[in-house]
């Protein structure tokens, strides 16, 4: 039990993450290069999945190959910025279902609350996962992996395009004794002190969407 993080270390990744950090990258642009990273991710994400052996008959005979023993895993984007990363998700498991959880954090408390839910009241044996484009300070991923793990996940992993090492750490902290996945796109060096990654890429949410609520 407890935490492990994977930094994907791929040229592609830290290409599109590069796009993704430049300030001229406009919300069009900023949307399917997220969609594009997040397929990349998700090949590291799904790396554990459990297969079982099938017959499968090629043009040429009979031969052995591979299934998926679950072809229905949980895909929970955290609004409204993993919204964005869905779509390169379900590129790579068409199969999953999809909840969602809605978060907001305090801007000066920096604490994440549950605001909206949309997930089956049991998780026994599901394996789960969870989009959150800034693991900034934890609060936002730590809340939902607890919220999933009470309702009995069997197994959850996150999917980060950035993290800071302070979010990390309070991530690994708060959710010890759950099993836990996180795969990132990159680490960067730390938060500021009103809670942005640095050097980041800014709000997730507004560089997908715009800035509706303001």
């Amino acid at each position: 039990m407890g935490m492990a993080l994977t930094v994907v270390d791929h040229p592609l990744v830290k290409h599109k993450t590069t796009l993704l950090r430049d300030e001229k990258t406009d919300s069009p642009m900023f949307r399917a290069l997220t969609s594009e990273l997040v397929t990349l991710l998700a090949y590291e994400a799904t790396r554990t999945m459990p297969v079982t052996t099938t017959a499968v008959t090629t043009p040429v005979q009979q031969t052995t190959g591979w299934s998926l023993t679950n072809h229905r895993p949980l895909v929970v984007p955290i609004l409204r910025a993993g919204l964005g990363m869905l779509e390169g998700m379900l590129r790579v498991i068409p199969s999953a279902s999809v909840g969602f959880l809605g978060m907001v954090r305090n801007e000066e408390t920096l604490e994440a609350t549950t605001y909206a839910e949309r997930l089956p009241k049991d998780l026994t044996g599901q394996t789960v996962f969870v989009l959150d484009p800034m693991l900034a300070t934890g609060g936002s991923l730590l809340q939902a992996v607890k919220f999933l793990n009470q309702r009995g996940a069997a197994s959850i992993t996150a999917v980060c395009l950035i993290a800071a090492p302070e979010g990390i750490r309070a991530v690994e902290e708060g959710a010890a004794g759950i099993a836990l996945d996180i795969v990132v796109g990159a680490v960067d060096e730390k938060l500021n002190d009103v809670g942005y990654i640095v050097p980041g890429l800014g709000d997730a949410g507004d560089r997908l969407y715009g800035n509706a609520g303001d």
